[in-house]
């Protein structure tokens, strides 16, 4: 064999051992998650917890000798999760729209650039956000808080929301309130001892601590129709280099999304297991019908928002970063995994459909197609909620159940103005014709509901009292 034939077998070789290393690599695959910011379940805890990624995750072409090295990294907001990101240490991480906007702030800071590539849950209309106040306040809404102190956690969706509700007060931020700093593991404390008297926060807070017994929600984000949403970040050079991988975690987040749907009792309860955040709370948020919508396409709102994020942030002096929107967010991934699940991207794009809720009514067993007074019962000891078309045939079974020795682990209604879900034990009904209920969020709306019907408001105790009778 001439010299020359010999190198050329040598240097085809080196050039096979190469690509076999290349397909032999071990990749990384670094993900941050916000598990008790219950809104990004689906494409966090959920997917580590089930192992769906793992599932998805390519196995043949440039991947067929691949290893694959997955981590997972559990953050309590997204800016710690976002210096992770920008530092190289994270793939991937799921934050809110305003904390999302400053990790693309942050990147391109750092000559880098990250990418918006889904929405994994939020709302169009601005549930999610809230205020609360101290159980025993006398304010009922927004009005009441004139020269009060109200915290927030800055530069966080809640701080956005905030700002526009009491701009539409007509009141100066600066002047008519004092606006305070404060997590909300800080407020939760600082309510129970009154050291303030309201605390604006995102999801789960504005409902958890009232389910805890201690807080009174006054004010949903939905009276702002300032659109709100939780959803996923990727480095781009991540993205550039391992574009399947990007598209088999959203096909991971796809199949969440599907188990949620199919068993939101199950998946409640164990987002409590691993996080403490009460399952009454999940199932708030993720069941039938929910506060908000389990919704990974980008609506225009939500493009919107991610706009508004970044507008509100420069405002507040956070961020002088002139983002481009248009390409911040990337959608060929997220259309990617929807086609290889099979799933029609733009029918989701263009529905605004809620979660459904296709039951019968526990008490007639006839199917429930109105839900515009439903109101749902989660007995102890039962794993699936019970629903019913009417809060008065729901508060008539209570009264049997309970007299037999059930106890109502917690109930949900839905407002009658705006459809948002409630917990019933802290809403307000209005008993008007003959005895018909309707539930409301907010006293003056169900007063205003009263005075147009002939009605009276009720508490939860009393409207259980009189349906019972």
């Amino acid at each position: 064999m001439s010299l020359h034939r010999k190198l050329f077998r040598l240097a085809g070789l080196a050039a096979a051992l190469a690509v076999g290393s290349a397909q032999a690599e071990t990749i990384r695959v670094a993900i941050g998650t916000q598990d008790t910011t219950i809104n990004c379940a689906t494409g966090g805890l959920l997917v580590r917890e089930l192992k769906l990624l793992e599932k998805y995750l390519p196995r043949d072409g440039k991947y067929k000798d691949a290893q694959y090295d997955i981590q997972w990294k559990n953050f309590t907001s997204g800016a710690p999760l976002t210096n992770e990101m920008v530092a190289g240490k994270l793939d991937i991480g799921s934050m809110a729209d305003f904390p999302g906007s400053l990790n693309g702030a942050a990147f391109e800071k750092a000559g880098k650039k990250s990418l918006f590539i889904n929405v994994l849950s939020g709302s169009t209309i601005g549930s999610g956000n809230g205020i609360v106040v101290p159980k025993a306040s006398s304010a009922q809404s927004l009005a009441d808080l004139k020269g009060k102190t109200i915290s927030v956690p800055f530069a966080s969706t809640a701080h956005g929301l905030l700002l526009r509700a009491v701009k539409a007060q007509g009141w100066d931020p600066e002047k008519d309130v004092n606006i305070v700093t404060q997590s909300p593991e800080v407020a939760g404390s600082a309510l129970q001892s009154n050291k303030i008297d309201a605390h604006a926060d995102f999801v789960p807070f504005a409902e958890l601590f009232p389910h805890r017994g201690f807080a009174r929600k006054i004010y949903d984000g939905s009276q702002a129709n300032a659109p709100t949403f939780h959803g996923s970040l990727v480095d781009a050079e991540f993205a550039k280099k391992y574009p399947e991988i990007v598209t088999a975690f959203l096909r991971a987040a796809l199949e969440a999304d599907r188990l949620f749907a199919a068993e939101p009792e199950k998946y409640s309860e164990l987002i409590a297991k691993v996080t403490g955040i009460e399952a009454e709370v999940n199932y708030l948020f993720h069941g039938p019908h929910g506060l908000q919508t389990r919704d990974l396409t980008w609506k225009p709102e939500y493009r919107q928002a991610v706009k508004t994020s970044i507008e509100t942030l420069k405002l507040l002096k956070r961020t002088d970063a002139d983002l481009d929107v248009a390409s911040f967010i990337d959608d060929q991934y997220i259309r990617a995994a929807f086609k290889l699940a099979g799933a029609d991207y733009e029918a989701r794009l263009k529905s605004y459909v809620k979660q459904p809720l296709v039951t019968k009514d526990a008490a007639t067993g006839k199917p429930i197609g109105d839900t515009s007074r439903l109101l749902s019962l989660w007995i102890e000891g039962e794993p699936l909620v019970r629903h019913y078309a009417t809060p008065e045939s729901a508060f008539a079974e209570l009264a049997a159940l309970e007299k037999a020795g059930r106890k109502l682990r917690v109930a949900y209604a839905h407002d009658r103005g705006n459809g948002i879900k409630l917990f019933a034990g802290d809403a307000w009904f209005v008993s008007a014709g003959k005895g018909e209920l309707s539930a409301f969020l907010l006293k003056d709306a169900a007063e205003a509901w009263a005075k147009q019907n002939k009605g009276r408001v009720l508490d939860f105790a009393a409207a259980k009292s009189l349906a019972a009778r």
